[in-house]
């Protein structure tokens, strides 16, 4: 499964251009995802220094993930190769989706496996 997570106020307090407190349980519940075989994509409206500022955020808190801002080699060999500029995604976790509530981290979880089925 494919899973793309918006970096400011879902991985980290909104506090946009600077970056916030880590979410809690969003290290644990990502990576828990990761190790489970699913591809992470980090999608972020940041570019240039933010953009380099919240790679660095993420390799130093250890937060694992395929790719940020770009979908995955092979969805793009898929549909004939072109990048746009939608990230294709089973899953989005956003802040700013259908309910703009601060993400509960652990209720995410409990969600993605319920789609799962495990």
């Amino acid at each position: 499964m494919i899973i793309a997570i918006d970096f400011d106020g879902t991985i980290v307090e909104d506090h946009f251009p600077d970056i916030g407190k880590m979410v809690p349980g969003a290290r644990e519940v990502i990576n828990e995802l990761y190790a489970g075989g699913n591809k992470i994509i980090i999608w972020t409206s940041r570019s240039g220094i933010a953009l380099a500022r919240a790679v660095e955020w993420l390799v130093k808190n250890n937060i694992r993930y395929h790719h940020i801002n770009e979908s995955c080699p092979d969805n793009l060999k898929r549909y004939g190769g072109r990048d746009t500029r939608k990230i294709f995604a089973d899953i989005y976790i956003d802040d700013k989706g259908l309910i703009n509530l601060p993400p509960d981290w652990y209720e995410i979880r409990e969600m993605i496996r319920d789609k799962l089925l495990i």
